[in-house]
């Protein structure tokens, strides 16, 4: 559910559309006045948007004479994902002077950890699936943190790191039912359409190859092909027009891209499945596909990243300013927050490891190609909730409750349980991690709301489903990301800006995941660790 228009169904009898027509009606919720007091704690968490908003000043202006200045090697400016696996690479690379910017008090970016009444739970990012051949990088690291060893030629993941069953389940027609895929009838036209699906996800695998990461997959003329149609149109021409394939299909691309199917590529949308598991009808399925998690989410892994880069070399809370390559380095000016006092650093080599739109901004000399990828790109705005709870939840018929829990036509993604790795003989109080992938034209309305109008607006949602989530709510703590990931609109992932982007700009290196178009661990680790190394090479 990382850090995803649905037909009106029924849940527990009561119309959908109805519901979210309330909700949007409310005058709470269109940022009129806070709803009535609910006793909950709380407030927003993890991200300090005011700082990044200091880029939005007046162009070219000169950042304040600095108070101190220093050099380094090299100078990583991002400590997301990217950022710390480049900067993990040099040190490993033998550069050990290296130093990493981050804007927020915390490393990680969208894979940041939480806690809440002593538990664990994610900011962001919760989930890691299993490294495939594509993904070296990946593979070696896990490898090396103890997650997988090697048994008789084969890669062995420890338990303790692999999502605890039951995984995931649906709550529909008033139930929970095993699984995500809407349930189908025997002989239905669902079921025909799932199975026509399946085939076609089939024959695109065998026509064109897909991979995670993207980057080092051969790029064909069927992708370019893919990629300049959306998703919907691709499945109209093909009727596959099924209210439940569609809303699964939907749920699918909000899920990992932020968007749905109107908004996303064909190529995106099929290499959601052709890259990975693939699509299985009723009857044709196996086991649900394995994922690495932990309570605190993919925080267990950047905070592990962050331990290999060592404290001493990471400055959290500055916001760099200005980017500039000159004759001999690259010149960062920065403003330390938790100092008040401006800084400029140098060295030899800067790792850019930022969204490109904001590499955009603080490059004082931005090469014609990030200008035009900035332009390109659109971001999805997301909103995490975690609520702490103080009791269990009852719960309704059907499939037992699971990590991942998605409410059928939901604009929401639906939460997964924090305490769901835990091994305790009982349910008790847990935390719920609810996922939100907001459409782009409410951003603001993310930035300016109250936090009590949204955590109503979560809790009401997932009401649907349990009714008694209001009165064991203790605390709820947001975390708001106004661009926090790429989306893979049609003409993102072939353009050649991005391509371009991608290879060595002099003492410039581009490794952000926008640069494969969208948002993922593997497309971020490989990026940033590829880069440490070769610049580590050629030290």
């Amino acid at each position: 559910m990382s850090p995803v228009p649905k037909p009106a169904v029924r849940a527990g009898g009561l119309a959908r559309r109805d519901v979210l027509a309330g909700l949007c009606a409310a005058p709470w919720l269109a940022g009129c006045t806070p709803p009535a007091a609910t006793g909950w704690a709380g407030g927003w968490v993890g991200a300090r948007a005011e700082r990044g908003h200091l880029l939005r000043g007046t162009p070219g202006a000169e950042p304040a004479a600095p108070a101190l200045q220093r050099r380094a090697a090299v100078l990583v400016v991002g400590a997301g994902v990217a950022g710390l696996a480049a900067a993990r690479a040099l040190v490993q690379g033998g550069v050990d002077d290296v130093q990493v910017f981050d804007l927020e008090d915390q490393a990680g970016g969208n894979s940041r950890g939480h806690a809440m009444g002593g538990m664990a739970c994610p900011l962001g990012a919760h989930y890691l699936p299993l490294p495939g051949p594509g993904a070296p990088e990946v593979a070696e690291w896990l490898a090396e943190l103890g997650v997988s060893r090697q048994e008789a030629g084969r890669t062995v993941y420890d338990e303790r790191h692999l999502c605890h069953s039951p995984q995931e389940r649906l709550f529909i027609d008033g139930a929970w039912h095993e699984g995500l895929l809407p349930p189908a009838e025997p002989g239905s036209r669902t079921l025909a359409s799932y199975r026509r699906f399946a085939a076609a996800v089939r024959d695109v695998q065998r026509a064109l190859p897909f991979a995670v990461p993207t980057l080092g997959t051969p790029w064909y003329a069927g992708h370019a092909a893919l990629d300049a149609q959306t998703f919907s149109a691709w499945l109209q021409v093909r009727q596959f027009d099924d209210a439940r394939l569609v809303a699964y299909l939907d749920y699918c691309c909000r899920d990992d891209y932020g968007a749905g199917i109107a908004t996303v590529s064909a190529w995106a949308g099929l290499h959601y499945f052709a890259s990975r598991h693939g699509f299985h009808a009723p009857g044709e399925e196996a086991e649900p596909e394995p994922v690495l998690t932990w309570p605190e989410g993919n925080g267990w892994l950047v905070r592990h990243l962050a331990q290999a880069v060592g404290g001493d070399r990471l400055h959290t809370g500055c916001l760099v300013q200005r980017v500039v390559e000159e004759r001999h380095g690259v010149r960062i000016d920065v403003w330390n927050a938790a100092a008040e006092r401006a800084e400029r650093w140098t060295a030899d080599h800067a790792v850019l490891a930022l969204p490109l739109f904001v590499a955009a901004r603080v490059l004082q000399t931005p090469p014609p190609a990030l200008a035009e990828a900035a332009a390109v790109l659109r971001y999805a705005p997301w909103l995490v909730a975690n609520l702490q709870l103080g009791e269990a939840l009852l719960d309704r018929p059907g499939a037992p409750p699971s990590w991942d829990n998605v409410l059928h036509g939901s604009r929401m993604l639906g939460y997964v349980d924090a305490m769901h790795q835990r091994t305790r003989p009982h349910a008790g109080p847990t935390v719920l991690t609810a996922y939100w992938a907001l459409p782009q034209d409410e951003r603001s309305a993310l930035l300016l709301r109250p936090w009590e109008a949204w955590a109503q607006a979560i809790v009401d949602e997932l009401s649907l489903a349990h009714p008694d989530l209001p009165r064991k709510v203790v605390q709820a703590d947001l975390m708001r990301y106004g661009h926090a990931m790429s989306i893979p609109v049609p003409g993102v992932r072939g353009h050649a800006a991005l391509r371009a982007l991608g290879e060595p700009q002099g003492r410039l290196h581009f490794v952000h995941a926008d640069l494969s178009g969208c948002s993922m661990f593997e497309e971020a680790f490989t990026r940033g660790t590829q880069a440490g190394r070769r610049i580590a090479a050629g030290a």
